[in-house]
């Protein structure tokens, strides 16, 4: 066989063997790269879905449901683009939009619940770290423009309403725990300072609140006179008594 002949033979083939490597290579970056994508769509609509789930802890407005719940939605397109031929991401969109749909029409209005004072430190920690993640969650969605922006100020304003009730209403428990066990000057300290918070606040809530814990303040402010009073005059009477016994009634002269 011509030497030549055999010499391009073999140059095509290392040819078609680089070329079929390259390709496996690069069908490999686009695999993984694939599989990047997906787990972070993954992980945004694990953490929605979170959020959502905890609509019984703090009260939720239709709003927000319904942004979450795009959120979601937006997510399971994304995934989807990656592998159109995933029949139970088709099926999720499918259920996802219609969810959306069902809350759009049908939602009874107000909040998905009441709002539940705190029972404990530990459990207003847990709320407002709640509340934090829903603030960020909606401030994304709106620089995404999946949110539109009358709606995020009005449910900005509304989340931070929660939260500053979720601090103020546990610092009413704690004062009033401080005014059980006798600790008057760290309740005056806890209700000087929550009063502080609200004197910025021009809200329904955040005034009334705050009549109500300068009303506290007041209180205990008047019972420490009363006590001072009362104190003040059991010494004077001591005093006396004490002079009484040190000197003895003055006789008439």
């Amino acid at each position: 066989m011509n030497i030549g002949l055999i010499v391009v033979l073999v140059a095509i083939l290392l040819v078609l063997v680089i070329g079929y490597n390259v390709m496996l290579q690069y069908n490999a970056k686009i695999e993984s790269s694939r599989r990047v994508e997906s787990a972070r769509y993954l992980a945004i609509i694990d953490a929605t879905e979170d959020l959502i789930g905890n609509a019984h802890h703090l009260p939720y407005s239709q709003d927000l449901l319904i942004c979450l719940n795009s959120r979601i939605l937006d997510a399971l397109e994304s995934m989807f683009m990656l592998d159109q031929k995933n029949k139970q991401l088709a099926q999720r969109i499918e259920n996802m939009k219609n969810q959306i749909q069902t809350l759009r029409d049908n939602y009874a209005g107000g909040e998905s619940t009441t709002f539940k004072v705190p029972t404990s430190d530990k459990q207003a920690i847990i709320m407002l770290k709640l509340v934090k993640r829903l603030k960020d969650t909606i401030r994304s969605e709106h620089n995404k423009g999946r949110f539109n922006t009358q709606s995020y100020v009005a449910e900005n304003a509304r989340l931070e309403t929660i939260q500053i009730r979720i601090n103020i209403e546990n610092v009413v428990k704690r004062a009033n725990e401080a005014i059980v066990r006798g600790q008057l000057g760290t309740a005056r300290q806890l209700l000087k300072k929550a009063i502080d918070v609200l004197m910025s606040k021009n809200d329904a809530y955040s005034n009334q609140a705050r009549e109500k814990l300068q009303g506290m303040l007041d209180k205990l402010d008047k019972n420490k006179k009363d006590t001072n009073a009362n104190n003040l005059a059991q010494e004077e009477k001591e005093r006396d008594n004490d002079m009484e016994a040190l000197f003895g009634e003055k006789k008439k002269w």
